[in-house]
């Protein structure tokens, strides 16, 4: 509109100049019309000019009332739909309901990219009219601060939407290889599938995950040497994802730093970063991201990684939003930690059957050193993480957690069917069991974990005895079933349950009869007979225990002229080696 402004300026300046060779008389009136049009001109002009600066105004209000919108639907499907996703995502390492919902999110950003690019698109164009046309105003101003803002909002939305889709296992063993993989949600837009990125990964420690949120500088150096830490995202068509495989890491050494008083290196926290540069719109804009995994404690043996499981159940159970990397609260009260034993109880054993108050409360009093039977009682107290797996529980050898993970390596191995069946209380210290069983019948009996022992259950019944615990050696040489079945002493499984009608489907079948001479090996357990075996003081324990299964795994590593040298019996030669015919007694404390 200036340039017309400018070109009516010019035509009548031309004219007027035309105009001083004529007679002032002649030049005065031609004059005269001239000017009057010209103040027409410039009058409609001057109009013309405002009409378009409002234009321009609202224009730009518009464009600030729609990038108001983007951003609280941004914040909506970032800071509350996202973060839930990665909470679920955190919970599911502790065996919570797996994260889902990620394509739906994916759509969600593409959608949002789509229109915070278009609109972006928009304010770019009035800047360029803008300078095309310039009029007089805060135009101009108004305009580079809104595409500095929308610039803003596309930079957020695509860092924040470089995740974690495969979180690396969060007890990272070193020389074992691992997986894990990354996505762009707003990867099949902004054209950065055109141009597949690609992404490292590096482990780095807590210290210096602390200053990547600070957006420190930090040390350039990794805490440690991951192998096959390079992948190129790759864009899947059919699923419009854009994403990176790592399927082949392996953890070669590791970095540890300086340990605060009692910390073990079990309680050492790291985490893998990924790390990517891509440009969107066809390098209109450059970007450099960053995502770190969840924590990762590193461990070198496999004797670490009950230790290990228990600093990263304890971190993903209760850290808290927006902290701190890796901070977490030393002290959480009894009903958090409930819950969070449930839930890994429940994956672990890949059931719905999960620890009922009862359970519970027998978790209390042994976390606690109470006897109290209330809930209630528990409510309001809380578990420093010394309890949970610093301190040794008292007079034993163990902390609370290796006691509990050890239940749950056993049930998991060997005794989940029984466990689902409801055939196991578990949960029972020795005097509960005993008042249970006074009431019942002789015979009956019940399976309880052993409180001296890690990861081993056993049988109490009525009279009342208790069977030394058996652990997941045991049963690997004979299950839990075969064993009661074994025991005529066990009759009934508390309270009332005839034992056949609860194991007897998962009794070994009969051995078939003698081939070529031979008989087949039979393993089986008994208890011996005789006033002898109970203990007049009735603390319930048996003198010289020997537990049948462990004798003969003993037996089979002798060699064979040591192991078979009775005579034959029933007229049969002995067997050899691989046939072990043997009855002993079973291990009764």
């Amino acid at each position: 509109m200036l340039k017309t402004a400018f070109s009516w300026d010019w035509v009548f300046n031309g004219h007027l100049s035309s105009l001083s060779s004529l007679p002032a008389a002649e030049r005065s009136q031609r004059e005269t019309p001239l000017q009057s049009k010209r103040a027409t001109v410039e009058a409609w002009l001057t109009r013309e000019a405002s009409t378009l600066q409002k234009y321009r105004l609202d224009l730009a209000e518009q464009h600030q009332k729609t990038l108001a919108l983007l951003r609280k639907q941004q914040t909506l499907i970032l800071d509350e739909e996202l973060i839930q996703w990665k909470r679920r995502q955190q919970l599911a390492g502790n065996g919570g309901q797996h994260e889902g919902g990620l394509d739906i999110l994916q759509s969600w950003c593409e959608k949002l990219a789509d229109l915070i690019w278009q609109n972006r698109q928009q304010i770019r164009r009035c800047e360029h009219l803008t300078q095309q046309l310039p009029l007089p105003g805060p135009m101009e101003e108004l305009l580079r601060k809104l595409n500095a803002d929308i610039t803003d909002v596309i930079s957020a939305l695509v860092t924040s939407t470089f995740i974690i889709e495969k979180q690396p296992p969060q007890v990272l063993k070193t020389q074992t290889k691992f997986a894990a993989t990354v996505r762009l949600l707003v990867g099949g837009k902004l054209n950065v599938h055109m141009s597949p990125p690609q992404v490292k990964a590096a482990i780095v420690s807590e210290q210096q995950a602390k200053a990547l949120v600070k957006n420190e500088s930090t040390n350039s150096e990794s805490s440690g040497e991951i192998l096959n830490n390079n992948c190129v995202m790759e864009y899947h068509q059919a699923t419009g994802t854009l994403s990176a495989h790592f399927r082949n890491m392996s953890l070669k050494r590791i970095k540890r730093s300086d340990r605060r008083g009692a910390e073990s290196v079990t309680e050492e926290k790291f985490t893998i970063l990924f790390e990517s540069q891509f440009s969107v719109g066809g390098n209109e804009l450059g970007f450099h991201v960053k995502t770190m995994s969840l924590p990762v404690v590193v461990i070198v043996h496999g004797s670490q990684d009950n230790n290990a499981t228990a600093t990263v159940l304890w971190d993903n159970a209760f850290a808290e939003p927006g902290r701190v990397p890796f901070v977490v609260p030393d002290k959480v009260k009894w009903p958090q930690i409930c819950e969070a034993l449930d839930m890994k109880y429940k994956a672990e054993m890949h059931t719905t059957r999960g620890l009922t108050e009862e359970n519970l409360v027998f978790l209390a009093q042994k976390a606690f050193t109470s006897s109290s039977n209330n809930p209630e009682d528990y409510h309001n107290m809380t578990v420093s993480w010394a309890q949970f797996n610093r301190e040794n529980l008292p007079g034993r050898s163990f902390t609370f957690w290796q006691w509990f993970d050890g239940v749950v390596e056993l049930m998991k191995k060997h005794l989940k069917p029984h466990w689902n069946d409801g055939a196991i209380l578990g949960f029972v210290n020795k005097q509960q069991a005993q008042d249970m069983l006074m009431s019942k019948p002789n015979g009956t009996f019940l399976l309880r974990f052993s409180d001296s022992e890690i990861g081993g259950i056993t049988i109490a019944w009525r009279l009342v005895w208790n069977l030394l615990p058996y652990t997941t050696k045991d049963f690997s040489i004979r299950s839990l079933a075969d064993r009661i079945s074994d025991l005529n002493h066990l009759v009934y499984l508390y309270p009332d349950r005839p034992k056949d009608e609860v194991f007897a489907k998962y009794y070994t079948p009969p051995l078939s009869k003698a081939v070529d001479g031979y008989v087949k090996p039979e393993i089986k357990q008994v208890v011996p007979d005789g006033d002898n075996i109970l203990d007049t003081d009735a603390e319930f324990e048996l003198d010289y225990p020997m537990d049948v299964a462990r004798h003969v795994e003993e037996l089979l590593r002798r060699p064979a002229v040591n192991q078979w040298s009775t005579p034959s019996s029933a007229g049969l030669q002995s067997p050899p080696v691989s046939y072990v015919h043997f009855k002993g007694t079973a291990n009764i404390f």
